[in-house]
């Protein structure tokens, strides 16, 4: 099914050994087209996240995850694949990937790939032969075509919606010229989704996995993992299901976490631990935290991405529940929490906390929208990492957040290429705003990313106040807060930790974990601090009062004696 490559003699991985790094890692998802350019044509590549790995390093992640660099025709960011074992040109060569996991794995860092296993590109040439095929036959089989509904056909098989809007469905045009049968695609039209009941769709994925294993790979990220398996018979379904998937009714929608999924993941994980060191599968999948929770039992994936976490609202009550909830599940299946706040699919955490009230993640902001407020948006994105990176388990970090990056809410739309735009009719704007290319130095026409004079999607004049070497020796900037969070939970041992609540007043959020007290102040007023407080950093300065929209880590006085000095180095960067 998909064309085969070859592949190198299994490889042992570089990092040193720890089967359990996973429980405690802080990944730093990486986005290969807007990350780094190195052959001038204003979209990254390869050889461009090479020669930027000292940045992660410094940073202090353990890992990063790779997002799709596989041949495709872009239709959505590279999460159309047209073929799973290969390099898209466009980002270089087989031997560039080598060269990345090597240099990645000297550094200490683990690399982890996007795995699309729910649906692949219409220009997959397994895809290409079920079109040429007639209804019925062998090529068919290994997608979801139907023949329609109505008298004549022409009504799609079932009323479900693409979660890019419009029909899930798809109608063909057969050999001889007449309308035919129609495809599913869960996403967009030129995302056919694969079915998964039919074993050759199996054994091509396992083929899949072992090739990027034998290179050395440290584990994949699965997109969409939930929508693998669809309710036999494709049932109707009525209802919206955008978001965090909830049962309806007791009722889980039909194109989402059915039982037959967590059989392959079994099959996966058993795959995965043939191999030498500690390989990975970490879970897309937005799902409710209980449910979430069963992907993750011990046999099945490592992680799941906590989405009810990320699109919570910056409301003390909210996270204290989500916190507790979700700790919970993952506890009662003895898996970590995977926390994170902000990826290539929703706005950025410094831009939707810089708005009061409900955002719509997925949608984008143009620039006739209510813009948010970018001040506090970066005051309480900081303070809500500092939260983040204290709590137990893994955490992962989307690109250019540790650079305080806000979405890019002017975009021009003729400049949009998410394709919700179109499939809305201009309704929603979609996720280009936070797929910019990042700002590595504060001059130059596309401030150190390429040296070409644009880039595929173009940056904001204000993302030069944001770059990376403007923010590198300020102890004051945002990317200097990251690095010392990292450095302190590594330090104070806080993904292995274990969370105590401590009775406070409405709108804080208050806990240990392990020395480590952790002060949040969602109120709009300043509180104290205990007066045996040793200040080990802050989101915004503090002295013997914790500000509005704030973290604070401290330890008491008695664990750190002789040291008087109660407040934070660490204060804001400046914004537009």
């Amino acid at each position: 099914m998909t064309p085969a490559d070859s592949t190198p003699a299994p490889v042992a991985n570089g990092p040193a050994a720890d089967d359990s790094w996973w429980r405690t890692a802080v990944i730093y998802q990486v986005y290969p087209r807007s990350f780094a350019d190195s052959d001038g044509d204003g979209t990254g590549d390869l050889p461009g996240i090479t020669a930027r790995l000292d940045h992660l390093a410094d940073l202090g992640a353990d890992a990063l995850w790779l997002s799709p660099f596989y041949p495709s025709p872009q239709v959505d960011g590279g999460y159309d694949v047209a073929d799973y074992r290969a390099v898209d040109p466009r980002y270089g060569t087989l031997d560039d990937f080598d060269a990345l996991l090597a240099r990645a794995h000297a550094l200490g860092i683990r690399v982890v790939v996007d795995l699309v296993p729910n649906h692949c590109s219409s220009q997959h040439l397994s895809f290409q032969a079920a079109l040429s095929a007639r209804p019925g036959s062998r090529e068919r089989a290994l997608f979801h075509f139907r023949d329609g509904r109505g008298p004549h056909g022409d009504l799609p098989p079932n009323d479900w919606t693409s979660m890019f809007e419009g029909p899930a469905w798809t109608r063909v045009t057969e050999a001889d010229g007449s309308p035919g049968q129609w495809y599913l695609h869960l996403f967009d039209p030129g995302q056919p989704d694969w079915n998964w009941d039919d074993p050759a769709v199996r054994e091509d994925f396992e083929r899949t996995l072992r090739f990027w294993l034998d290179r050395g790979v440290d584990g994949f990220r699965v997109d969409v993992c939930d929508a693998l398996v669809k309710a036999p018979g494709l049932p109707d379904w009525p209802h919206a299901a955008h978001g965090v998937v909830e049962p309806v009714d007791g009722v889980m929608p039909p194109m989402w976490d059915q039982e037959g999924i967590h059989e392959i993941f079994r099959a996966w994980r058993e795959l995965l631990d043939s191999y030498d060191g500690r390989r990975i599968l970490c879970a897309e999948a937005w799902l409710p935290p209980e449910r979430a929770a069963r992907i993750i039992r011990a046999d099945e994936m490592h992680q799941a991405f906590n989405f009810r976490f990320l699109e919570t609202p910056w409301r003390p009550d909210a996270l204290r529940a989500v916190i507790d909830e979700s700790l919970a599940a993952n506890d009662a299946v003895g898996a970590p929490t995977t926390w994170v706040l902000s990826n290539h699919d929703v706005m950025r955490h410094a831009s939707r906390f810089g708005y009061e009230g409900p955002v719509a993640l997925e949608h984008g902001v143009g620039a006739d929208d209510p813009q948010p407020d970018r001040a506090l948006g970066l005051r309480r994105a900081r303070a809500a990492t500092a939260l983040m990176l204290a709590l137990p388990g893994s955490a992962y970090l989307y690109q250019g957040e540790e650079l305080g990056l806000p979405e890019a809410t002017d975009l021009p739309d003729s400049a949009r290429q998410d394709p919700v735009w179109e499939r809305s009719g201009h309704r929603i704007r979609g996720r280009d705003g936070c797929r910019i290319p990042l700002p590595w130095t504060a001059d130059g026409p596309t401030l150190g990313f390429s040296s070409a004079s644009t880039t595929w999607l173009p940056q904001p004049s204000y993302y030069a106040l944001y770059a990376a070497d403007a923010q590198r020796d300020d102890p004051a900037s945002t990317l200097t807060l990251y690095r010392r969070l990292l450095h302190l939970r590594r330090r104070y041992a806080l993904g292995a930790g274990e969370l105590h609540w401590i009775p406070s007043p409405t709108g804080l959020l208050h806990f240990t974990n392990g020395p480590v007290e952790v002060l949040s102040n969602l109120t709009p007023t300043p509180v104290p601090l205990p007066p045996t407080a040793h200040v080990l950093i802050a989101s915004t300065p503090v002295t013997d009062e914790v500000p509005p929209d704030a973290t604070v880590w401290f330890t008491s006085e008695a664990e750190n004696p002789g040291s008087p000095d109660r407040t934070s180095s660490v204060a804001p960067v400046t914004t537009a």
